[in-house]
């Protein structure tokens, strides 16, 4: 059975609508939209335009893997913005199931690894708030995982115990996040101690079964410690065994093919989907 495939369609660099099409021309089904600005934040899509950009999409022979917003501006573990970002999330939730997708990716700060700081507590309130406004429209938060490792992320989700707080899995993520934080702190990355720590892949075993959208996307980290986004199947990821894991796991949503960086990114998402395709 084929995957089930998406593309982010702002990284497209084009008129959102016309990415649209160029999204249908590839032969997807998916599309992963940003919703944290433009024109389709929820404070600029009344119930009737969001009933139109649903149809407009469907008549496309697409619908929305997910939507997006969050990219990493909100830490939810300040309690300064606890209200300020409990607020702008019910908003996000309420647009995905308004969108038919219930899904809402998003980043969430860093996850405190120390139950005992209180940063711990803050990320806790906010997401049981969080989840009982999922629970009552009918949509979910994704988290992205790269902050912290998997198995951080599951202790939270497991101190929830909501189903509306999942994961968006994105396994280049947690190849990229270590080498931030080496920089940060300005000391050496070290391969092996980063892999073992945030398993990008083998991460999966820990949290797959909350995980109901993936990134694909691929990185690697140079021999000078630089770490860099590269076009799917280019870096570090097994994506085989990836994909072989997500299953075991029960995994059956999409794989959203996100490319941030390079000259030619709608050359490399074609070559994305068709490199999914294979899987």
């Amino acid at each position: 059975m084929g995957l089930k495939i998406s593309v982010m369609v702002g990284n497209l660099r084009m008129d959102v609508y016309e990415g649209m099409k160029a999204v249908r021309d590839m032969g997807v089904t998916g599309l992963h939209l940003s919703v944290g600005g433009g024109p389709f934040h929820p404070d600029k899509l009344d119930k009737a335009a969001r009933e139109k950009l649903v149809k407009h999409i469907q008549s496309l022979g697409l619908e929305v893997s997910a939507v997006s917003s969050w990219g990493g501006n909100v830490h939810l573990e300040n309690p300064a913005t606890l209200d300020s970002s409990v607020a702008d999330a019910k908003k996000a939730l309420e647009l995905a199931a308004d969108l038919e997708c219930g899904i809402w990716q998003a980043h969430i700060g860093v996850v405190p690894r120390d139950v005992n700081d209180p940063g711990w507590a803050t990320t806790v309130e906010a997401c049981k708030r969080i989840a009982e406004h999922g629970e009552k429209v009918g949509a979910c938060l994704a988290i992205e995982t790269g902050p912290e490792p998997p198995v951080v992320l599951k202790r939270l989700i497991e101190t929830v115990g909501s189903k509306t707080i999942r994961v968006n899995y994105d396994p280049a993520n947690l190849i990229l996040w270590p080498v931030h934080f080496c920089e940060r702190e300005k000391r050496p990355y070290n391969k092996e101690e980063a892999l073992r720590d945030f398993q990008p892949v083998e991460g999966v075993k820990v949290i797959g079964k909350y995980v109901v959208h993936t990134h694909a996307k691929d990185a690697l980290v140079h021999e000078d410690g630089k770490r860099q986004e590269v076009p799917l199947g280019q870096g570090w990821i097994d994506w085989p065994r990836y994909v072989g894991l997500l299953r075991e796991a029960g995994f059956n949503g999409y794989y959203a093919i996100e490319r941030e960086v390079g000259a030619d990114p709608v050359g490399d998402i074609r070559k994305a989907v068709g490199f999914l395709k294979t899987l």
